[in-house]
């Protein structure tokens, strides 16, 4: 074969293995918003103009979880040592917009704070994901994935206990992970319960299921509110937005919405907030 005939095929198995090789999507601007979304399918991070959150004051009854979430994510902010968090318990308690206010809180302390949402389908994407974070040491990452939980066969909860903590390579420093859950150990305890019988080591195959908690610093339990935490919050929202209802009517009909629901929680104020606001002709900004 003559040397240019080697050139033109060496040249064309090249172009076929350049081909081949999957093209790396293009690094975000980070600098375009504080909150995006990642979408895995076109592995690019999508960012949120708005993001639609509550002020962290006119969230009741979980001061303490405030608190402490609040603190760890100052730390980590500031590129100090902070836990990932789990957020579990009950329904409509403010599990998801308090990591919302937390951040939108903390950014305007430390303007290099960035949320990120994941679906819970997407959780494989990860491994993905995070090499696009891990290269942007300026900015501090919160990887925020709402209502987390596994059920059946699905395995996908082990790649992540392998980027919460465990891997070869390690979560990057400049990222922290916190999700909500209803459940305490992202299981259903049929599921739990179901291991401990039909294993041959029960012990070890419960610890496997429930070990993905474990990889979580920060366990922050949420729990039904009662009457008078249930009137501060309608008490809080009517306040902010000028709601100008004698103070024994607002509560006497935020209780028989609270009955018709058949529970009392921060969605169920809201939601008839909403409802008390359109009836007036407000808006509620």
């Amino acid at each position: 074969m003559s040397k240019p005939s080697k050139e033109s095929l060496l040249r064309r198995i090249a172009d076929a293995l350049d081909r081949l090789t999957p093209l790396q999507p293009p690094l975000p601007d980070l600098s375009s918003a504080d909150a995006f979304v990642w979408h895995a399918d076109a592995e690019r991070l999508e960012p949120v103009a708005e993001v639609n959150r509550v002020p962290l004051e006119l969230l009741k009854g979980i001061d303490r979880a405030r608190d402490i979430l609040l603190e760890n994510t100052r730390r980590f902010a500031k590129a100090l040592p902070a836990n990932n968090a789990l957020l579990w318990g009950a329904r409509g308690m403010g599990k998801s917009s308090l990591i919302k206010a937390v951040h939108a809180a903390v950014l305007d302390e430390a303007r290099n704070l960035i949320l990120i949402e994941i679906h819970r389908d997407d959780i494989a994407s990860l491994p993905r994901l995070l090499p696009l974070l891990r290269g942007a040491a300026v900015r501090r990452f919160i990887v925020f994935c709402d209502d987390l939980s596994f059920d059946g066969q699905d395995t996908t909860y082990k790649s992540l206990k392998a980027l919460l903590e465990g891997g070869i390579e390690g979560r990057p420093e400049n990222v922290l992970f916190y999700a909500t859950s209803n459940r305490r150990h992202l299981m259903p305890r049929d599921m739990i319960e179901n291991e401990r019988s039909t294993a041959i080591m029960p012990g070890e195959a419960v610890d496997e299921k429930v070990s993905l908690s474990d990889r979580f610093g920060l366990w922050l339990g949420f729990h039904n509110c009662d009457q008078e935490t249930y009137f501060a919050m309608i008490d809080g929202y009517a306040a902010r937005f000028g709601l100008d209802v004698p103070a024994e009517e607002l509560h006497a009909e935020a209780n028989e919405w609270s009955i018709t629901r058949g529970a009392r929680s921060g969605r169920v104020a809201w939601q008839f907030i909403q409802d008390l606001a359109g009836r007036l002709g407000k808006q509620l900004t």
